[in-house]
């Protein structure tokens, strides 16, 4: 994933800052408690395609 390319992105919905978990392939919204999908290096930023985050997801910041 391009580092430009998280310098620009926020959630879609709270506008709040993007984690990026490489190993996952997810842009995380820890507001938000999403997890968004980067397919072929492309952020996948809808939120009815978003995955919940687990509460043990949040508590330890994966």
């Amino acid at each position: 994933m391009d580092a430009r390319l998280l310098d620009v992105l926020v959630c879609p919905l709270c506008k709040g800052p993007l984690v990026y978990h490489k190993a996952s392939q997810e842009l995380i919204c820890y507001g938000d408690r999403l997890a968004f999908q980067v397919r072929d290096d492309i952020p996948i930023m809808w939120a009815d395609q978003a995955r919940a985050l687990t509460p043990e997801e949040v508590s330890a910041r994966v």
